[in-house]
């Protein structure tokens, strides 16, 4: 039997982390998008959408992790971390990812209609940027996308049922 290395195990653990908070979102309501930063292999900060329930759209995962993290490590800078998210950063939130200066960016599932990590565009590693952000994608990415999937085909079937026949906007 052949075992992982360590750094995909690691990958892996943190990505789990980052799915407890979008498990969180989906609980509330909330389109599930669950993040986590790391620092010298601790979570330091945690956040999930929230975006209906704070009536903003600035309620992303990322950017709630990144302000914890701010908060917790005295900085705006965030050298030396690396963030896990589980669904491809927005543009919105890959411009936070440069400007923060994480190091890394860990996704789970990709996401074809606004990813911004190389799916539509790729804003985190611009040359011109003073700074590029690390990407490695595809961690627990099944796991990730069912969460979303789930999400999303239980809408399908409240709305359906709200209105008895199928939304066609959904």
């Amino acid at each position: 039997m052949k075992t992982e290395p360590d750094e995909i195990r690691q990958k892996k653990r943190f990505m789990r982390a980052a799915l407890t908070q979008a498990k969180k979102a989906a609980a509330i309501g909330e389109t599930p998008i669950g993040c986590v930063i790391v620092k010298d292999g601790t979570i330091i900060a945690r956040g999930y959408n929230r975006r209906n329930t704070e009536g903003s759209t600035l309620a992303h995962a990322e950017l709630a992790a990144i302000r914890k993290a701010c908060k917790k490590t005295g900085d705006w800078r965030l050298e030396g971390c690396t963030m896990y998210v589980t669904l491809e950063p927005c543009q919105m939130c890959a411009g936070a990812l440069v400007q923060s200066r994480i190091d890394e960016v860990v996704i789970g599932a990709r996401n074809p209609k606004a990813g911004c990590a190389g799916s539509v565009l790729n804003l985190l590693q611009v040359p011109a940027f003073n700074h590029q952000v690390k990407i490695t994608d595809g961690v627990l990415e099944e796991e990730c996308r069912e969460v979303l999937q789930q999400f999303f085909r239980e809408l399908r079937i409240s709305k359906k049922n709200r209105s008895g026949k199928p939304d066609p906007a959904v």
